[in-house]
């Protein structure tokens, strides 16, 4: 662990896959301490996957988690999580954080597929998500976001994703959410009183000579393409169950749709 301070845990957790040169994908790094456990599991092909397994509650008010994967040339990589994360309130009345660090080399391929984050009441985190991609990488990312255990009121939540390809920003975003968040946030243009919120990425080489069309594949959903070979999808639901169905089933109408 990196450390238990007044102010909370700091704990670091990173991946690094490659490939093994057998036509598969070894880890030579996979390391984690504190909450943050990363196991293993049985790959599929050519992919490996690890599990990302919370050995403790949290994050707490006051901790600083951070996640790192990076996916080198012709590796491939399937991060999921054992459960949802639950942000809670912590002693010191103080903001968690919550890190996430992603790099993908050309030829390689990452699909990072968590759980839901959950904001539980009195709760305050901050999540910051960055993604790095060399022309030729591959990419599906999943964020869901639920605003309160049943029946609560949410904590505050405020969510950063930025990505880059080849060092160019083809997003950028921020959502804010819960007590203490800019007005607005459960009006008619953000969530519009929904408490599931959450966004799909993918990244494909093939975008480049067949895009995406923007639209409205259901009601609560939205399909963007983005200047790049990328295409969002943002949702809003009622629950956590209804979110995922609609940036499960978006992708379907993507060209050369396998995801």
């Amino acid at each position: 662990m990196d450390g238990v301070t007044t102010a909370g845990v700091r704990a670091v957790a990173r991946v690094r896959a490659r490939a093994d040169g057998r036509g598969g994908t070894c880890l030579p790094v996979l390391e984690s301490d504190g909450p943050l456990a990363l196991r293993r599991t049985r790959g599929s092909g050519t992919e490996a996957h690890v599990m990302l397994v919370g050995a403790m509650s949290g994050p707490l008010g006051g901790d600083h988690l951070t996640v790192r994967a990076d996916v080198e040339q012709g590796a491939r990589l399937r991060v999921g999580s054992a459960a949802a994360t639950l942000a809670l309130p912590g002693r010191h009345g103080d903001a968690a954080r919550y890190d996430v660090r992603l790099t993908v080399a050309a030829g390689g391929e990452l699909h990072w597929l968590p759980e839901q984050l959950i904001s539980a009441g009195g709760s305050d985190l901050r999540v910051t998500t960055r993604v790095d991609l060399v022309p030729g990488a591959r990419l599906v990312l999943r964020e869901e976001q639920v605003l309160g255990r049943a029946g609560e009121q949410p904590g505050r939540l405020t969510s950063r994703l930025t990505v880059r390809i080849a060092g160019r920003a083809v997003l950028d975003q921020e959502l804010a959410c819960g007590p203490g968040a800019p007005g607005g946030w459960d009006g008619p243009a953000v969530l519009a009183g929904h408490r599931a919120v959450g966004q799909l990425l993918v990244v494909r080489p093939e975008f480049e000579e067949e895009p995406v069309a923007a639209g409205a594949p259901a009601e609560g959903a939205a399909v963007l393409p983005l200047a790049g070979p990328a295409v969002l999808v943002t949702a809003v639901a009622p629950d956590a169950l209804r979110l995922r169905r609609l940036l499960d089933e978006a992708p379907a109408s993507f060209p050369s749709a396998s995801d």
